[in-house]
């Protein structure tokens, strides 16, 4: 077996979490290796729509993180290629009722408090910003800061700037054990390929999170939490901003196992449109779900009429990252000293990578943070896993 010469960093995952923290970490001159069990976005990332969101989430934590994210993201898309399709095209959301419309509204104003540009949107006003829109809606509300990005390709091409930059890639290659020295501080990973040294591990492992922590005799509660996307065939430019219905943000925040629909519809630059969104625990269950599709088909053409007609040409699944309190475990696990996390995004890890990343190479590096990164805290979730134990090295 081949022990690596040392590293400073470690990135277990290569999905747009796990790029995001290598491009970063490398940038600011560390070390990096990355590794995973399988391809980049080979995860959760590869059956993402993209979503890089403020409109979905209500002030507090979450939202400062987006913010940071959305400005990062802008930034990156100056620099990396045009095939990672960003698009700043914008988040309509829209309420069917006015019980629907004065949830929707006070959410806005909250947001608004916090920074988030809001623009009200009148029912008269809606087909001017989404034409194919049906009629009936008792409003809505814009927001211009909502983006959108190609997520296998966003990742791929944050991994290859961070290779770029001189970090080690290494595919293929499940973790089979945390290492530590005599004091129980993180020194690197064991693959089947050799070891991989560093005094500091970072948890990029998305669903696979709880599992990864547990190698280290740490819990953390990660659970899958598995939706449904839809691709249509590829269509004239129909839909302008990324659609969704209000109750879309009360199902983000919900806690209920059981599935919950609501529309969330629009267009790529290639042509197809992209139809969710579902949510159920079903554990890792890969079944393709008809009535699930079913649904999703049949709220999207009351949504827009115009896709009545659109053929689906596929469905895909994945699973979100769920933690039970809906904030992802962030920054240094301080019951294994060396270990970091980064996971537990759910459906927002690929709108929430840069400023991830941002806090765990500030934490490795024991620099000021961009943002309070208390809330985050892997430590929330409490003492070390009973029976587990890690490697020594």
């Amino acid at each position: 077996m081949v022990t690596r010469q040392p590293l400073d960093v470690v990135v277990v995952g290569a999905g747009v979490v796990g790029a995001a923290c290598a491009y970063y970490a490398t940038r600011s001159g560390l070390s990096v290796a990355v590794v995973d069990g399988g391809p980049v976005a080979g995860g959760t990332t590869g059956a993402g729509e993209g979503n890089l969101l403020v409109s979905d989430k209500p002030p507090g934590p979450e939202l400062s993180l987006a913010q940071l994210s959305a400005s990062l993201w802008r930034e990156l898309s100056a620099t990396l290629p045009r095939a990672v399709e960003y698009e700043q095209k914008g988040g309509l959301v829209v309420a069917a009722d006015e019980a629907a419309l004065a949830g929707l509204t006070a959410t806005a104003a909250g947001q608004a408090g916090a920074g988030v540009r809001t623009v009200a949107v009148a029912p008269h006003e809606l087909p001017e910003l989404e034409p194919h829109l049906a009629h009936g809606p008792a409003g809505g509300v814009l927001y211009p800061e909502d983006a959108q990005v190609q997520p296998s390709l966003a990742a791929a091409h944050l991994i290859r700037a961070a290779r770029d930059a001189g970090a080690d890639l290494h595919l293929g290659r499940p973790v089979t054990a945390v290492l530590t020295g005599p004091t129980g501080a993180v020194r690197g990973v064991r693959t089947p390929a050799g070891d991989l040294l560093a005094p500091a591990v970072v948890n990029a492992t998305g669903v696979r999170g709880g599992e990864f922590a547990a190698l280290a005799g740490v819990e953390l509660p990660v659970l899958p939490r598995r939706g449904f996307v839809l691709v249509t065939e590829p269509l004239p430019p129909l839909i302008r901003h990324k659609v969704y219905a209000a109750e879309y943000v009360a199902d983000v925040a919900s806690a209920s196992a059981a599935l919950q629909t609501s529309p969330v519809v629009e267009g790529t630059p290639a042509g197809p449109v992209l139809i969710g969104a579902s949510r159920e625990r079903v554990g890792f269950d890969r079944t393709l779900s008809v009535p699930v599709i079913s649904r999703l088909a049949e709220a999207a053409a009351v949504l827009f009429p115009v896709l009545g007609t659109a053929r689906v040409l596929r469905a895909y699944h994945g699973f979100r990252p769920y933690l039970p309190d809906h904030l992802p475990a962030i920054g240094p696990d301080h019951r294994v000293p060396g270990l970091f996390h980064a996971c537990g995004h759910e459906g927002a890890g690929i709108g929430l990578a840069p400023a991830t990343a941002a806090l765990v190479v500030a934490a490795v590096r024991g620099e000021e943070p961009p943002l309070d990164p208390a809330p985050f805290s892997p430590d929330r979730f409490g003492a070390a896993a009973p029976g587990r134990g890690v490697g020594s090295a």
